[in-house]
């Protein structure tokens, strides 16, 4: 029977006995008491308690009033109720370890992929506060998933290891099975490195989320997703450094805002202020949209972009701004980057290991400089000049202050003579390639001449006739083909 239903039972009885007895005084005094002691019953009942890592609420069956069932309150671990302090004075290691542990050995139903129990939602939630943090926040089991950490922020402390990650999704366990956690939720968090190690290491893992986050003082990686698939990063900001650009000390950023060693990873809608790397992506199969790179200028030696899978890119850049920062692609196979704006003499860089360049689009993209002379496309062929150039298309772009380069070229030439000659290298991204050739040859008056293609090399056209004749020659050019 519940407090306020007793109170009221025995407020029934005291009523009756009163009216028996005919004790009036008597009944007036126990009628004040009885209804201060039902007021106090019923303030402290319209008190919600400060919910525990496990609170157990019972009721009444309605079946049987001597049997009690247990409903299961909501899966929430609030950290402060660990003890952990949230306002980062006192070292909260040990207290949200505890909160995770609970949370990953919590009740689950059914599992998602095979041997990864289901946790149905819970959520370790971080209450707004500011908490101090010494060693890596690692979980201590594998094969859960649907898990949320939330609501906070995490700074590492003075002492914290330098090779370690604030939130660590991987094990020590020379054992693990082949997924360790699926679907965990990452969200609403700031964490703060001091310059002591990285933001969030995720290893082997299915569809992870990052959103909403901030991640600062790194010195090796803001995010590493290493392994398993579909680590999805969004709407997030990402620097070593807390800055708005134009920095005095930039030529000394380093580390790398997000690593991608895995395959089908996608980032979406990311700022990334300052690193000497703003995204290194060494898996197959990734999506990079809506990516604003500051990080480091190329001209101090820094890389918005870095394709580092030479043979096998897969990957595509699309809706971004690359801001005083390019893109490095290393033998690219299947590689697009389209509607994306590269401010400050931004350019993209194809590198040579192998000599390999092959299902490559360059195109619709703006490009904007300081009329340094600089080319929007760039070679690097300090290991060796590339060999194998098959289907690349870099055209439709375009340019201000910067040099248009591309692989499909068009021009003209007028004068009086039996040869007319145009010279493509100005325009053309390879040297001495041109795969495809259309021209049109235009004499004056009514005349009618014989004329041909006669010579292609060196990115140079020749297009001859049999007598001189004043005439127009437009040619049109594709190395791609």
């Amino acid at each position: 029977m519940g407090e306020k239903t007793w109170a009221l039972s025995l407020f029934f009885i005291f009523a009756c006995l009163s009216h028996v007895y005919g004790n009036v005084h008597s009944y007036d005094h126990q009628l004040r008491k009885l209804q201060a002691f039902t007021a106090e019953i019923v303030h402290r009942d319209s008190i919600s308690p400060f919910p525990s890592p496990s609170p157990a609420r019972f009721s009444p069956s309605p079946s049987s009033p001597s049997v009690v069932t247990v409903t299961p309150s909501p899966k929430i671990y609030h950290v402060t109720s660990y003890g952990a302090d949230p306002t980062g004075k006192l070292d909260s290691t040990q207290a949200i370890l505890q909160a995770i542990s609970d949370a990953l050995e919590g009740p689950s139903n059914g599992f998602l992929m095979q041997g990864i129990s289901n946790l149905g939602g819970a959520q370790i939630n971080l209450e707004g506060g500011n908490y101090l943090i010494s060693q890596p926040l690692q979980f201590p089991v594998v094969s859960r998933g649907n898990l949320m950490i939330h609501g906070g922020t995490l700074k590492a402390s003075d002492d914290f290891p330098t090779d370690g990650y604030l939130l660590d999704l991987s094990t020590s366990s020379s054992n693990a099975p082949e997924f360790l956690f699926e679907f965990i939720t990452l969200r609403d968090l700031l964490l703060d490195a001091n310059f002591r190690g990285g933001g969030i290491q995720v290893i082997n893992s299915l569809r992870t989320s990052i959103d909403n986050c901030y991640i600062t003082h790194f010195t090796t990686n803001g995010i590493i997703a290493k392994g398993g698939h579909e680590t999805y990063i969004r709407n997030s900001f990402l620097g070593q450094h807390i800055t708005a650009g134009g920095d005095k000390a930039e030529r000394n950023f380093s580390g790398t805002a997000i690593n991608l060693m895995g395959n089908d990873n996608s980032v979406t809608d990311v700022v990334i202020f300052s690193a000497e790397i703003g995204i290194i992506v060494s898996g197959q199969a990734n999506l990079l949209s809506g990516i604003h790179c500051y990080n480091k200028a190329t001209g101090f030696g820094g890389t918005g972009i870095y394709l580092k899978l030479p043979g096998l890119t897969q990957t595509r850049i699309v809706d971004s701004y690359l801001d005083y920062t390019g893109i490095v692609a290393e033998d690219p196979v299947q590689l697009t980057i389209s509607n994306t704006f590269f401010l400050g003499d931004a350019f993209v860089k194809l590198k040579s290991i192998n000599g390999v360049v092959n299902g490559v689009n360059i195109v619709d993209n703006m490009f904007s400089g300081s009329n340094k002379g600089i080319d929007i496309i760039q070679l690097d062929q300090n290991n060796g000049p590339f060999k194998t150039i098959e289907q690349v298309v870099v055209d439709r772009n375009n340019v201000k202050g910067m040099n248009l380069k591309g692989t499909i070229g068009s021009g003209v030439v007028e004068g009086n003579g039996t040869s007319w000659t145009l010279d493509f290298n100005p325009i053309l991204i390879f040297p001495n390639l041109i795969k495809q050739v259309q021209y049109t040859f235009f004499p004056s008056g009514n005349v009618f001449v014989n004329h041909a293609l006669r010579n292609v090399s060196n990115n140079k056209v020749l297009v001859e006739s049999n007598v001189q004749v004043p005439a127009k020659v437009f040619v049109m050019v594709d190395q791609g083909k």
